[in-house]
This record gives structure tokens, C-alpha cells and sequence, in this order.
């Protein structure tokens, strides 16, 4: 079942691959962004990361915790994320990716976008993979989740380079505010 926008879910309790215990969703934060990319060595995935890595300051500004989910191993991830400024954990058994509606397709790979993407990442990094835990053919997801549980917004790839880059993410965030902002400022003139 995939999620879409009002939709609640259950709390979860994970754990990330240096062993720090995480739960989503995540009263310390306005938002939580649950990601959940392909398998650990994955060009593609890497290079997405590295990009929204440069931005992991403003995105933690912006009161966004980052949680990205991978179909691989602690061993394998460790090997590969271990540096990241995220909170990345592993899912070799891809429960979570049943829990969210989270699938694979031939077309991971096979979409220009995703092949360019992949050449790229493997510049960028300088690393081949050389295993795939769970396949080469998961599709990526994104979920803005709120300290409640409520999914804000939702987007379930069409590729493997089918996520919110960190400009999307932040507008999500930022409409979010404006229309608080603009609700509080509303209901303040009518109590007038």
C-alpha cells in the first residue's frame, strides 16, 4: 500500500549503522525526511546523496532530520555511508520498504536520467560496486513526516534518480511554514 499525504503512520524504532537509535517520527524535529534509496554500492543513489550531503547544514536549519534507508547490509553500508551527515540505516530485509509501499521495477535502470546519473556517480565517488544486496532493480521514495506521524508529502520514484533533490525538499518545507504563517496571520485578523 502506498502512502500518500494525511496519511499517519505508526511510529518505528531503527537503528543506524554506527548504532545510534533513531525513531520516526521524531519529536526532537519539525520534520523528518525518509528516504529510501537502492543498495548500498548504487552510483546513482551515492551520487544523489553526495549532492544532498553539501547541503546537510541547511537542511538541518530548516528543521528537517534526514533518514535514509537502505536495502543492504550494516557491513555493506559501512563500506560505503559511513561518513554521510545523515542518519543511515540499514533494511537488508527490506521490511521497511514493504511498510511503505516501496517497490522495484526494471525501469530503475534503464531511464536516461538514472544511466546518466550512475556514470556520474561513479566519477564522483571513484568506487565501483561490486555487490548489489537485494538487486539493482529498487525504486527509490520520499516522505516528509511530521512529529505526529502525518505524511506532509510523498513521492514514489519512477527511477533509481527519481527523488527530491535538497532545492525540493526545502520548498516543501518552506510552503509548509508560509501556510502556517499565513493561517496564524488569518485567524488573527478574524479574532479582531
Amino acid at each position: 500500500m502506498k502512502l500518500k499525504p494525511g496519511d499517519k503512520i505508526s511510529p518505528i524504532a531503527v537503528t543506524t549503522i554506527h548504532g545510534t537509535a533513531v525513531s520516526v517520527p521524531d519529536k526532537g524535529f519539525p520534520y523528518v525526511h525518509l528516504l529510501f534509496l537502492r543498495f548500498a554500492g548504487c552510483p546513482v543513489c551515492n551520487f544523489h546523496v553526495h549532492n544532498l550531503s553539501k547541503r546537510a547544514t541547511e537542511i538541518k536549519e530548516a528543521g528537517i532530520h534526514q533518514v535514509l534507508v537502505w536495502h543492504s547490509s550494516r557491513d555493506e553500508m559501512l563500506k560505503y555511508q559511513a561518513q554521510l551527515p545523515f542518519d543511515c540505516i540499514p533494511d537488508p530485509n527490506k521490511w521497511l520498504y514493504r511498510e511503505f509501499g516501496v517497490e522495484a521495477s526494471l525501469q530503475a535502470v534503464l531511464h536516461p536520467a538514472a544511466l546518466s546519473a550512475g556514470f556520474r556517480g561513479i566519477l564522483a565517488t571513484r568506487k565501483l560496486y561490486k555487490k548489489a544486496e537485494n538487486g539493482i532493480f529498487g525504486l527509490p521514495a520520499d516522505f516528509l513526516i511530521d512529529p505526529n506521524g502525518k505524511v506532509l508529502a510523498a513521492h514514489y520514484g519512477s527511477h533509481a534518480y527519481d527523488n527530491w533533490d535538497a532545492d525540493q525538499l526545502l520548498r516543501l518545507v518552506s510552503e509548509r511554514e508560509n501556510s502556517a504563517a499565513e493561517l496564524e496571520r488569518e485567524v488573527a485578523r478574524t479574532a479582531r
